[in-house]
């Protein structure tokens, strides 16, 4: 925020300013003395030149503030300030003692930065030493040597006057054997707030306490009826177990008044380990042992919660990158979707584990940065509150104090504006005791500056620290938090009564332009390329869907990864996101291959008819329907599929079982014909790969063309033999008839000549041979009902419905 009036009316008391003139003649006495001192050979005066600069308040000694308590003292309280200094430079110092420098006050939180960047010891600006019996002496501190101090002062020795932030300086003062007098070698400070008694108007504070984490499930999940859950590895067990950074925040945060800020993934992660549960890391699969320490951590958290329904705020689950779908996905089909998806499912995830209701009003972009698409995008899913920051939504109406949090920014949504300076005051190495006792008492000074810029006019200020603090980090965090509870200027409150409180009326309601959102987080957003992958694993999904008969078993979890891949967790760590996206599509096609058509070899078909199989295999646990199985002939005048170019089958197939379905098929002509196996979703959408085989139609055979060639020539010699058969017999009677012409006495004779046989009947071979014949010669034989069918004609083997298993004899060869 601007702080452009960071004044407030405040002076030091006319005897503090005589003391401290007085103290900075004294202080400056022992170097006046030294520069009359000065040799006058030139090289000795440089040389003593640079000594002198090397060694006064150029930091010779480092000064480590490893603690002081109490942090915001009230009258009758002792200040102990514990620490260590060290001789970096070559020289032993002797005559060293470690004291305490007090005030003045500081006017605004501006000089509090200032104060802050300021390096080596300054006369004018650095106050006395509290001196007498409140030092720590030292008789000497030889090179590369660290030594412990602890001085304790009470408050009434430091001669705190007004309610402020008061500089505290801890410097060593001490001689060297090229200076061999008292000055300066070193100096650090920080910053003493003064409220002794409670204010009159206490600024109230919202400090928000994530409990979130990075990806830990994976999309994959065992083939049990109970769906045994996957993990990538143990790390979330690490983060749970007693002094993990989980359990440390939930530990902390339970002694606190503080608004919980909860990712439901990270609640539905535990839970799926208090079960039975596998890590997966390459190739190999263990079993999961730390179901003890889930539940433990679990039950924890809500007793915790039970009773602070209005102080928890459930993020959309997986927490999903706001800026990165606002910059790289809202344009790519489908992505917002996900995210009102997972704002749904956050309330149900968090009521369902932890029994309270959470409040899903509030979206948070990565580090508090907006921008009007953010802000779009955020509101997109239902939240109509955007957790900002005071660094991005800046102050530009030259106001005197720090706004409250809230303030309307179109459209009816609120934006809870975070103060910068106390969100971000524990970003650093909290590891080290010196940087946490700094980072606390800056903290309680910027806090209490606050409230002092306006004493009369209430705020509400809001603390939106890092996502995933560290351990360190949670502890200094708690550290302060807990002062600032404890102080007599800040009153606690929820979030939710944060974005209620009445706006300032000149605070600043104008999101910022995209072009002014900081580069270093545009560079760690999730790509469109990334996005686009989610789209195709969605589509994929959705056609997987509609064939199962239990969705359930793979709608959800692979919905819960596919919102897993669009984290603010991924930022900074792009590979990882890359391989947990890649895992997720890689897995979900391994489970879509395992219903599929078998492959088939050529084929041939010989005959008018016959069936072909096709056998579609579901090797998934659960059954699969409104399948479609097409089969299509692309040579349809030569082979057709049932009556036309193709024909389907409607498939139903059981959990790791395997259904054959048999197709009519009609020649037309002789040759090969390509033949396609598709599998159609009942919408008409193509799964899985097509199988092709080749048909080879061979409807009249070379065995058929013998028995018909045969039959030709037995009919040719049938009649040649008839034909002479016939001239023969003409030829005879003829003959006869000439021989045996009868005269009139010869008639009886020629009569009583005719052959008979022993019974009398008339020999009548020349009749029966002619009544073969008709009045032309010609064969009057029909072709009668029950004459053998045409070799190329069969009845085909197998019934069109039927779906059994081709049977022995059926004219196709597989």
């Amino acid at each position: 925020m601007a702080e452009a009036a960071d004044f407030q009316g405040m002076s030091p008391s006319p005897a503090r300013r005589w003391l401290r003139r007085t103290g900075t003649l004294l202080a400056g006495a022992p170097l006046l003395a030294g520069v009359l001192q000065l040799p006058s050979s030139p090289a000795a005066h440089a040389a003593q030149t640079a000594a002198v600069a090397d060694a006064t308040g150029s930091g010779t000694v480092d000064i480590s503030l490893d603690s002081l308590t109490p942090s915001a003292p009230t009258e009758g309280d002792t200040i102990t300030v514990s620490g260590s200094v060290t001789n970096k430079g070559k020289q032993t110092v002797t005559g060293a003692h470690v004291g305490l420098r007090v005030g003045p006050t500081l006017q605004g939180r501006v000089a509090i930065d200032d104060a802050e960047k300021r390096t080596g010891f300054q006369l004018g600006p650095d106050p006395l030493e509290v001196g007498g019996k409140y030092v720590e002496k030292f008789s000497k501190l030889a090179a590369g040597v660290s030594q412990h101090f602890s001085i304790s002062v009470p408050v009434k020795d430091l001669n705190l006057d007004s309610d402020g932030v008061y500089q505290l300086g801890v410097s060593l003062t001490g001689r060297t054997a090229a200076q061999p007098w008292d000055q300066v070698l070193g100096i650090k400070r920080t910053f003493l707030p003064w409220q002794p008694a409670s204010a009159d108007t206490k600024t109230k504070t919202t400090y928000l306490w994530p409990l979130i984490s990075t990806v830990h499930l994976r999309a994959e999940t065992g083939s049990d009826a109970q769906q045994t859950p996957v993990f990538q590895n143990d790390d979330l067990a690490k983060e749970i177990s007693p002094g993990g950074r989980l359990d440390q925040l939930l530990s902390l945060g339970s002694d606190l008044d503080v608004t919980w800020v909860l990712d439901p993934d990270l609640l539905a992660s535990v839970d799926a380990m208090t079960r039975n549960y596998q890590i997966k890391n390459g190739d190999t699969t263990t079993a999961g042992k730390n179901q003890a320490v889930a539940k433990a951590w679990l039950d924890k958290l809500e007793k915790t919660v039970a009773d602070k329904e209005g102080e928890v705020v459930a993020l959309p689950f997986a927490d999903p990158d706001l800026a990165s779908l606002a910059h790289n996905g809202k344009d790519v089909t489908g992505s917002l979707s996900h995210l009102k998806d997972a704002t749904d499912v956050a309330s149900s995830t968090v009521q369902t584990i932890l029994h309270v209701k959470p409040n899903t009003d509030f979206a948070w972009p990565a580090e508090g940065a907006v921008d009007p698409s953010i802000v779009k995008v955020a509101t997109s899913a239902g939240a109509d509150k955007v957790i900002a920051r005071s660094d991005s939504l800046r102050e530009t109406g030259g106001l005197t104090y720090t706004p409250t949090a809230a303030r309307p920014i179109g459209g009816g949504t609120t934006a809870v504006v975070a103060d910068s300076r106390l969100s971000t005051a524990f970003e650093g190495d909290m590891a080290k005791a010196d940087n946490s006792t700094l980072a606390v008492q800056e903290f309680l000074a910027q806090s209490l500056m606050v409230d002092l810029q306006e004493p009369s006019k209430q705020r509400s200020i809001v603390v939106a620290p890092q996502r995933m603090p560290s351990v360190s980090q949670a502890q200094t965090m708690a550290t302060a938090a807990r002062a600032l509870q404890d102080g007599n200027w800040s009153d606690s409150q929820s979030l939710s009564a944060a974005a209620k409180a009445k706006p300032d009326p000149s605070a600043t309601t104008k999101v910022p332009s995209a072009s002014s959102y900081p580069s270093s987080l545009r560079k760690q957003e999730l790509p469109r390329s990334a996005f686009e992958q989610i789209r195709r694993t969605q589509s994929t999904l959705d056609n997987f869907k509609v064939i199962l008969t239990d969705k359930s078993r793979v709608v959800t979890p692979f919905g819960r990864a596919i919102d897993r891949g669009m984290s603010t967790s991924w930022r900074g760590r792009a590979d990882q996101a890359r391989t947990f996206r890649n895992g997720v599509e890689s897995y979900l096609n391994d489970l879509t291959g395992l219903v599929r058509l078998i492959d088939k070899s050529d084929a041939k078909l010989s005959g008018r008819s016959a069936t072909i199989p096709v056998t579609v295999q579901n090797n998934l646990v659960q059954g699969v329907h409104h399948l479609v199985l097409r089969l299509t002939s692309l040579q349809p005048t030569r082979l057709q599929i049932g009556n036309d170019a193709f024909d389907e089958r409607p498939i139903q197939v059981a959990g790791e079982h395997s259904q054959s379905v048999k197709f009519t098929t009609s020649a037309k002509a002789n040759g090969p014909v390509t033949v396609v196996a598709q599998l159609f979703t009942d919408d008409g959408q193509a799964y899985g790969p097509p199988v092709k085989f080749e048909v080879k139609v061979t409807e009249i055979t070379p065995t058929v063309m013998l028995v018909i060639g045969g039959g030709v020539l037995l009919l040719v010699l049938a009649g040649f033999r008839m034909y002479t058969q016939r001239k023969r017999a003409a030829a005879r009677q003829a003959e006869e008839e000439q021989e045996n012409t009868p005269d009139t006495e010869g008639g009886t004779e020629a009569l009583n000549g005719v052959n008979t046989d022993a019974q009398g009947t008339v020999d009548t071979t020349e009749d029966t041979e002619r009544s073969k014949d008709g009045p032309d010669g010609e064969s009057t034989t029909e072709s009668g009902a029950d004459d053998p069918e045409h070799p190329s004609d069969p009845t085909p083997d197998t019934a069109p419905e039927s779906t059994d298993p081709s049977g022995t004899g059926e004219r196709v060869d597989r």
